[in-house]
């Protein structure tokens, strides 16, 4: 039987994608098929097969039984950040900004930050790809700090990662373009001012982005999709990932290397052996940000870090009181699991260490001391 592949089309931040192929169409692994409609970026397939429908929110893919790992290369660019925009690159760690605007920075005495911290509990495939790959990172680093000028690049690491930070520290032998910085293991040491923070002793303001501290941040996987489209020519078709939680394989984390796009989280979630009984939520990204999925039609986007089956929500028929917190769960996402444990939701309370951009209500708060 065929697999279906989906593709959303608002994998990053800004508008949804605008189709660029009609249904019974018939596509190639790594075919461009939306363009972004302002803000955004390129979506492509990951497989090869004929478009099963495109509507207003997706497309969706029926793959031919054979599949084949080769993909079309993105055309040649004059720049690097030109390619990135081709291959529609964004940010891998959750947030999708388009990463080819990060690289359009002109930081001549600035710095490239590549965020390896993977902050998030229970997710190791950045780590794990690190340690198995680490030139494809430096590397993605590189060209990074040549698109922006910046003489300089940090790895922002945790330092728990002993095995990965000595295997990069091998591989950045004889070099000094590039320096490792170990961590604190904080949650959310992973946040961009935090790492700012701890490289340079110095806090943005909530307000502040990472380019008024001479800073372009990238994720770690970021910086591989980097590496991929300058060399390879490859667009953004598959993603990393990390599976765990109640599983028939146990408590150990699957971690999935280059995954498809569009490929349906179940299949993965099957190929660890499944869901071990009953279960709570399926929860698409890490413990503290991510968002309830739904087994039967989550996939795989560009910034689906992990998915995590949880116990069974603990039942409490009574009243409850939500502390809002800008480094973890949104006030929706609060509501949302109270509801499901049939609470009552009497007051919600913003953390004293919230400031929000615009007031509240215009979007979301930061924190003023992220890891502290």
């Amino acid at each position: 039987m065929n697999k279906l592949y989906k593709f959303p089309l608002k994998m990053h931040v800004g508008a949804p994608d605008v189709p660029t192929v009609e249904k019974g169409q018939e596509v190639k692994r790594g075919e461009c098929i939306a363009k972004p409609n302002g803000l955004g970026a390129k979506i492509h397939t990951s497989v090869t097969g004929t478009v099963e429908e495109v509507n207003d929110k997706e497309i969706i893919v029926k793959a031919d039984d054979n599949q084949s790992s080769d993909f079309v290369k993105i055309k040649e660019c004059d720049s690097i950040e030109e390619t990135v925009a081709e291959a529609g690159i964004i940010g891998a760690g959750g947030a999708g900004f388009p990463t080819h605007i990060k690289l359009k920075a002109d930081i001549p005495d600035g710095y490239v930050i590549a965020n390896c911290v993977e902050c998030e509990p229970a997710l190791h495939h950045n780590i794990t790809f690190m340690k198995r790959n680490p030139e494809v990172l430096l590397k993605g680093i590189r060209y990074a700090m040549k698109a922006t000028k910046a003489p300089k690049g940090y790895i922002a690491i945790k330092s728990k990662h002993g095995e990965t930070i000595e295997v990069l520290k091998n591989a950045l032998k004889g070099s000094n373009d590039i320096e490792i910085k170990e961590l604190k293991d904080l949650y959310p040491m992973g946040e961009e001012r935090a790492i700012i923070n701890a490289i340079f002793d110095r806090w943005l303001e909530p307000t502040q982005l990472p380019l008024e501290a001479k800073c372009v941040v990238l994720n770690a996987e970021t910086l591989c999709n980097i590496t991929r489209a300058v060399e390879e020519g490859k667009p953004v078709i598959d993603k990393d990932i990390t599976v765990v939680g109640k599983l028939k394989s146990g408590n150990k984390p699957n971690v999935f290397i280059q995954v498809p796009v569009g490929t349906m989280v179940k299949d993965l979630i099957e190929e660890c052996g499944g869901i071990d009984g009953e279960y709570g939520e399926l929860v698409i990204g890490g413990p503290y940000t991510g968002s309830a999925g739904d087994f039967e039609t989550s996939t795989v986007t560009k910034t689906s870090g992990g998915a995590i089956v949880t116990i069974n929500l603990p039942q409490y028929k009574g009243k409850l009181g939500l502390l809002v917190c800008a480094c973890g769960a949104n006030e929706n996402r609060l509501k949302d699991i109270a509801g499901k444990m049939n609470s009552e939701v009497v007051s919600v309370v913003d953390c004293k260490n919230i400031e929000y951009a615009k007031g509240k209500g215009n979007g979301p708060g930061k924190c003023k001391t992220p890891g502290e």
